[in-house]
């Protein structure tokens, strides 16, 4: 391969750069209701751009990483954040996550654990949501 970065984890889906920045400031900041506050989302925002534009693909999984931290603090009770943002940042990165397996190298190896801990987090969720906040 030559020295160029490969850039072919930008082309899965834009649901990332689209939903995370404002549903990951509302989880950044626990028991404070949504929606986030507009200085807050739009940092987030260029935290993202930032990382698309200038980022790797390791350096985009970590940040998905930390973003996978959040949803599941919320899902096990360990955070008091909004469930509902929990739910939609999960189920974004979970499938983000899930279509990893059609590109080459190892990004769907290196997102298992964090697949696994989506998967149980957003089932969590969801039965949340169903039952009326009552997990």
């Amino acid at each position: 391969m030559s020295g160029r970065r490969s850039l072919v984890w930008l082309g899965l889906t834009p649901e990332p750069e689209r939903e995370l920045p404002s549903t990951v400031a509302v989880l950044r900041r626990p028991g404070h209701p949504a929606p986030a506050r507009p200085d807050l989302a739009a940092a987030e925002r260029r935290r993202v751009e930032k990382l698309i534009l200038h980022g790797t693909e390791r350096s985009w999984l970590r940040y998905l990483a930390e973003v996978t931290d959040l949803v599941t603090s919320v899902a096990d009770g360990s955070s008091h954040g909004d469930p509902g943002a929990a739910l939609v940042a999960g189920e974004v990165v979970l499938d983000h996550h899930r279509m990893l397996i059609g590109l080459p190298g190892p990004g769907y190896g290196r997102t298992e654990e964090d697949r696994r801990a989506l998967e149980s987090a957003v089932r969590i969720l969801r039965t949340q949501a169903r039952d009326g906040g009552r997990g």
